[in-house]
């Protein structure tokens, strides 16, 4: 497995993803052997938005100093800082001023008041990850939303699969996952076009009224024979909260091998675009090669 560190491109765009490579085995079965994850979107924030509201106090306050803070901070970052100090109305000159924000941040954490974290919200597009990856990954409920793809909508032609790392580095293993995904794929072409005559026989259990309705009543029977390593992309979203359990969660030592390195490839992606809310996390090699997560700010 490697390091999804060396495989992150786009940090200069503020969107950065780790790529994944799609292999091909003979017979023309894709497959891959790592998770990519891909920001798509992370907070927009006008700090300057807030003068209005500040100049609304006595001046002698100096509450609207507050926009002209000099130092920038990552979006996600300002959001939350912006956020905690308006519970204390603390925009006057004493307040902490974003060069300090690591400081503001670390007594967040200490505290445990993770609310203010549920302002920053990322959305990621998790591929290369399988059905049995994306089955784990759906439990985490409170902050999250989700967008799967349907393998009820979706043809064989966009079939893919995920090899597990235990295979991919065992040359016996590796063949018998070539084979079974080979196999995987032709049953369910063949299941498909039988259904397909069947459909057109006037089984009723296959008739539909629409087009589209059609396609899915095959589709829908053929996925059956699908096994746990197809490919289950999904669209994350999350608060910078939700994010950090999951990190906790998934990213531990104790973690599942194959959603640890999802969890470690996300990490990389969120601590690339906001090192303030994620950069307190450290990096450990394992025994075993491979990479989980560890923190003093657990459940914040």
């Amino acid at each position: 497995m490697t390091d999804p560190r060396e495989r992150l491109v786009g940090a200069e765009t503020g969107y950065p993803g780790t790529q994944a490579a799609t292999y091909r085995t003979e017979r023309g079965t894709p497959y891959l052997t790592e998770p990519g994850v891909q920001l798509l979107a992370r907070p927009a924030v006008s700090v300057d938005g807030l003068r209005p509201f500040l100049d609304g106090f006595d001046p002698a306050l100096g509450f609207s100093a507050y926009v002209d803070d000099p130092t920038p901070l990552p979006p996600g970052a300002q959001l939350c800082k912006v956020a905690g100090q308006l519970c204390y109305a603390s925009f006057g000159p004493r307040r902490t001023q974003n060069r300090d924000a690591p400081r503001y941040f670390r007594n967040i954490k200490e505290s445990g008041h993770g609310s203010v974290l549920e302002h920053a919200c990322y959305s990621l597009l998790l591929y290369g990850v399988s059905r049995s990856v994306t089955h784990e990954l759906v439990r985490h409920r409170a902050g999250f939303g989700y967008s799967q793809l349907s393998q009820r909508y979706v043809s064989g032609q966009v079939l893919r699969f995920v090899e597990r790392p235990e295979f991919a580095e065992d040359p016996d293993l590796h063949a018998r996952f070539v084979e079974r995904i080979d196999r995987a794929a032709a049953e369910y072409a063949a299941v498909a076009d039988a259904l397909i005559e069947r459909q057109r026989g006037g089984q009723a259990l296959l008739s539909a009224e629409a087009r589209t309705d059609l396609r899915k009543k095959v589709q829908q029977a053929a996925r059956a024979l699908l096994p746990n390593e197809t490919e289950a992309p999904i669209v994350v979203t999350g608060n910078a909260r939700a994010w950090r359990h999951f990190l906790e969660m998934r990213a531990s030592p104790h973690a599942e091998i194959e959603i640890r390195a999802l969890a470690f490839a996300v990490f990389s992606v969120l601590v690339t675009v906001d090192d303030v809310l994620f950069g307190d996390y450290r990096a450990v090699r394992l025994a075993d090669g491979t990479l989980a997560l560890e923190t003093e700010h657990r459940k914040v």
